[in-house]
């Protein structure tokens, strides 16, 4: 059976792919420092005989080196995420992603094990258009705005993957996510919709930064891990950059207003300028947008879930994590 190798396992896509690649009879091996992930994602799965964990960071070269080796396939998606862990640690951000990706893509070239990087539709930056396609030209603010280094660091990360392809030969992939939502994603570093959920639950009032009218897309967590099995075992995906998203948009207003009526909540709407949220100076996109027509090629992609019923799970589920916190 095949044998997988996922950074940031205990993130939560991490858990989520781990999960169904369990599902689908291969080993699984996690390693996570648990800077933003938690033991708790992966609880459940511990006495599964195809699955194990390391506590450690994948910095940690030997280790790695063990880990890489054992493996068929690795699928990198450690990274600092969240806007607000970005603009609070943009030295952890800056190192935490390009370092790790040197590390996993040089002892990944050594055996020429496939790897799938994860990165962000973060990349886009500020470029403006209906749609953001893959061969789009990327728009940054500038180096005065801390905001901007997650998005450097990860460009610099898909360089590195495409390098390693062009030079060494190395299988690798890269997706660009977009708005992934589902069960077991925290609100802590700014995460929009458990954010939305659990201060409609609580009754507490619904912070909304900016002044909502930004739009963005919602994809459900398992259709990208869905796209990342599929994606890693098609060699045609090999050197190449793939969106995942949802074809579906919403404003931030719009989105805290669907979010009061599913839960049933009295809270208010609260408009929360950047500066205080983040920083002075923060810069939001207006917009952002896949163009899916390049996954979709290649191995059918579409996604399953309206945002409604995405968000009837995740409310689903907050509610019974409250409940739990309550006992």
């Amino acid at each position: 059976m095949p044998r997988a190798l996922i950074t940031g396992g205990a993130g939560f896509i991490g858990s989520h792919l781990t999960e169904a690649l369990l599902e689908r009879g291969w080993r699984v091996e996690v390693i996570d420092d648990l800077s933003t992930g938690s033991i708790r994602n992966i609880e459940h799965l511990k006495g599964h005989p195809g699955f194990s964990y390391v506590l450690d960071t994948v910095m940690n070269r030997p280790l790695m080196a063990e880990l890489v080796d054992r493996a068929d396939v690795i699928f990198h998606l450690a990274a600092a995420v969240g806007v607000r862990l970005i603009v609070e640690a943009p030295v952890h951000t800056i190192e935490t992603n390009i370092k790790a990706t040197e590390v996993v893509l040089e002892l990944a070239a050594r055996k020429k094990k496939p790897v799938l990087l994860s990165s962000t539709s973060e990349v886009y930056g500020k470029l403006n258009k209906e749609k953001f396609s893959e061969e789009d030209d990327l728009v940054l603010g500038p180096t005065s705005r801390s905001r901007w280094c997650y998005a450097a660091s990860k460009i610099i990360d898909e360089f590195l993957a495409k390098a390693y392809w062009k030079e060494r030969r190395l299988p690798t992939v890269v997706v660009r996510v977009f708005n992934t939502i589902g069960p077991r994603q925290t609100g802590q570093y700014g995460m929009v919709v458990p954010r939305f959920v659990r201060q409609a639950l609580r009754g507490e009032p619904i912070t909304v930064y900016g002044d909502g009218t930004q739009r963005r897309s919602f994809t459900w967590v398992g259709d990208v891990v869905e796209a990342m099995i599929r994606l890693i075992q098609e060699p045609r995906a090999y050197g190449e950059v793939f969106n995942v998203g949802h074809t579906e948009e919403i404003s931030i207003y719009e989105l805290a207003c669907l979010v009061k009526e599913m839960t049933g909540s009295d809270s208010e709407i609260v408009f929360v300028p950047y500066d205080r949220a983040y920083e002075e100076g923060f810069e939001d996109m207006p917009r952002r947008l896949p163009d899916l027509s390049k996954i979709q090629a290649l191995i059918g992609y579409r996604p399953t879930l309206t945002l409604r019923e995405m968000l009837t799970r995740i409310i689903a589920y907050e509610r019974e994590q409250l409940r739990l916190e309550a006992v």
